[in-house]
């Protein structure tokens, strides 16, 4: 039986591209891997290039190719942000309809800052309760979903829909981490077979 805060039983996708916000990227990523997690880096890249703001920071190896993850084998998404990683994603057929099945399985999301625009893109975000970087709330509001200027947003009213975890920023980071660590705990292991 897993520990308050041990996740060696979950299996985490965090899908991002070229532009992701590195520190969007790594802090949960090494959360997540500290906490037991089997971890995979899936997108239509390889490698991916990080940013910290404008900046080039470091190239990350990818795991999978997003038309390689079947979300069955997963427990949570993670969306990290940076403004060119979820904009070139949205644009990516195969990316939209994997959150799209992530979704539909009722899978936990958890997106910060921008990713929040790739939830729109997959029509995810109606009658849904969320944060993101400021500039995308017209956005969300105009998809249907409530947006709150809140450093964290738990979402977890949807029928038949999985939790869906929110924050706005860098600055949100540790609350983020802690809600996602949380929630995956929480939950036993929905993975039908190991990667």
């Amino acid at each position: 039986m897993p520990t308050d805060r041990d996740l060696s039983h979950t299996t985490v996708a965090i899908l991002c591209t070229d532009g992701v916000e590195q520190v969007e990227l790594t802090r949960p990523w090494n959360a997540l891997a500290d906490a037991g997690a089997t971890v995979h880096l899936v997108s239509p890249t390889h490698p991916v290039q990080a940013y910290d703001h404008l900046d080039e920071a470091d190239t990350f190896e990818t795991e999978r190719q997003v038309d390689q993850v079947n979300p069955s084998v997963y427990d949570a998404l993670v969306l990290p942000g940076g403004v060119a990683n979820p904009d070139a994603l949205r644009l990516d057929p195969q990316a939209v309809a994997l959150v799209e099945s992530f979704v539909e399985a009722g899978k936990l999301i958890a997106a910060i800052c921008h990713a929040p625009w790739l939830l729109v893109e997959a029509d995810a975000v109606a009658n849904r309760r969320l944060t993101s970087w400021p500039s995308l709330e017209t956005d969300l509001r105009n998809a249907g979903a409530t947006w709150l200027d809140q450093e964290l947003v738990v979402d977890e009213d949807g029928p038949d829909l999985g939790p869906l975890i929110t924050s706005r920023k860098p600055a949100d980071l540790d609350v983020f981490v802690d809600a996602l660590i949380e929630a995956l705990a929480a939950l036993p292991s929905t993975a039908d077979a190991p990667c």
